[in-house]
Order: structure tokens, then C-alpha cells, then sequence
């Protein structure tokens, strides 16, 4: 791992929250095999699950969506804004789907989780995942991005572009389109001819003109407001 958020000799602190058991044990003995990697908790609802972030601190928590007595959505409302109002860093959430996409899994991303993963994913994805959000940067499930796409745009009405969008220079605004289509920052290096520095910069300023906190809501805000095909 990298010096991105754990310093050198840190590990990053991960929690499980899932009602299956059986899912819980593969997860907690992938995330145990990893020296970069430590699992701090687990619980098998939403409700159990926010007091074991309060009690762990973990730097990044592993969501279900569907379970008994809270489920995720609520879960991770109340964890993020319970951290904001006590001053504290929130923990980054990875949400956990059986679905490409569905409301559930947008609820999620809205309420503050940092993307998602589905469950079914190879084991290398989700350790992948937990390393990415916890660099700072966001998740998309491999190949949801266009049903994310198509979720945040049907039926929707055209809308007028927002004014802080037009705070963007021409380079920004065609950064934001390749970033919100789901491309990564060497990808868009490669399409534009720029260093993944300079990438990273540009996303920093968009996501600063625009007032959002990752690359996931950047996908929400592009298709609420039908600026994929900006100019």
C-alpha cells in the first residue's frame, strides 16, 4: 500500500456489517490475510453496526444494503453524520449489492457512502476497493457504471445547466464528462494528452467548483442534470 492515507506501518482499519454469517467469515478471513489490511469488527445489522463504528473507528466500512432492524442506507447516514457532527473524519463506506444497480444502492451513495461493490465480485476487486476508497477516491462496481448512468437519467426532464458548472474552464468541463462516463484518471490522461498529475489536479478543482465530495457523486450530479454530453 501506498502512502495514500496510511502512513508508513499503519493498516487500514476495516469493518463488516451483514447479516449473513456465512458471508461475514469469507470476509473477515480476505481482509485478515492482508498485511495492509486490518478487520476491527463486524455486525449483523445496521443498528449494531453504527455502534461498532463508534466503538472501532474504522477508516473504512463494508456495507450491506438490505438487513434487518436498520439497513445500510440508514446505516450510513447515520454513521457519516454522526462523525460530521462530532467533528470527526467519517469513515469511507463501501456499499455491498447483489444488483448492478438499483434505488437502494443511489439511496446509499447520496447518504455519503463512497461507491459500491457488487457481492459477487472476485475477492481482488473488493481488497482493491477498500484500498481505492480509503486513498480518497470512489467506487463503481465493474461494468455498472451505465446502469448508474440510466437510473440517475430516466425519466427525467431536461434540465438547465447549473451555474456553478459554469464556473469550469473548457478542459475542466471536458474532464468532467470522461470522469462521469467512468473513466479513470490514466485513461483520461490518454484521451487527453496530460499527465495523471495534472488529471488528478483538474478533478481536485472540479470537484471544488462543484462543491462535491468524490468521483461518485460526480456520476450522480452528471446524469441529475444531463451533463454526460457536455460540451
Amino acid at each position: 500500500m501506498s502512502g495514500m492515507g496510511a502512513g508508513a506501518g499503519e493498516r487500514i482499519r476495516v469493518l463488516l456489517v451483514d447479516d449473513q454469517a456465512l458471508f461475514r467469515a469469507g470476509i473477515r478471513m480476505l481482509v485478515g490475510s492482508q498485511p495492509d489490511l486490518e478487520f476491527v469488527g463486524e455486525a449483523a445489522n445496521g443498528e449494531e453496526g453504527v455502534q461498532v463504528a463508534l466503538e472501532t473507528s474504522p477508516d473504512v466500512v463494508l456495507m450491506d444494503i438490505r438487513m434487518p432492524v436498520m439497513d445500510g442506507i440508514a446505516a450510513t447516514s447515520e454513521i457519516v453524520g454522526r462523525a460530521v457532527r462530532d467533528g470527526r473524519r467519517p469513515p469511507r463506506i463501501v456499499v455491498l449489492t447483489t444488483f448492478d444497480l438499483d434505488e437502494a444502492a443511489a439511496r446509499a451513495i447520496r447518504g455519503g457512502a463512497s461507491g459500491f461493490v457488487l457481492k459477487d465480485a472476485e475477492p481482488e476487486f473488493l481488497l482493491a476497493a477498500i484500498r481505492t476508497v480509503h486513498a480518497g477516491n470512489a467506487v463503481i462496481a465493474a461494468g455498472a457504471t451505465r446502469e448508474l448512468f440510466q437510473y440517475f437519467s430516466a425519466g427525467e426532464p431536461a434540465k438547465e445547466q447549473p451555474q456553478e458548472f459554469g464556473n469550469l474552464t473548457s478542459r475542466e468541463r471536458e474532464i468532467f464528462v470522461l470522469a462521469a462516463r467512468g473513466l479513470s484518471n490514466s485513461e483520461i490522461a490518454s484521451t487527453e494528452y496530460l499527465s495523471e498529475a495534472t488529471v488528478k489536479t483538474h478533478i481536485s478543482r472540479i470537484l471544488s467548483k462543484l462543491g462535491l465530495r468524490d468521483r461518485v457523486q460526480m456520476v450522480v450530479y452528471a446524469f441529475e442534470h444531463g451533463l454526460t454530453a457536455a460540451e
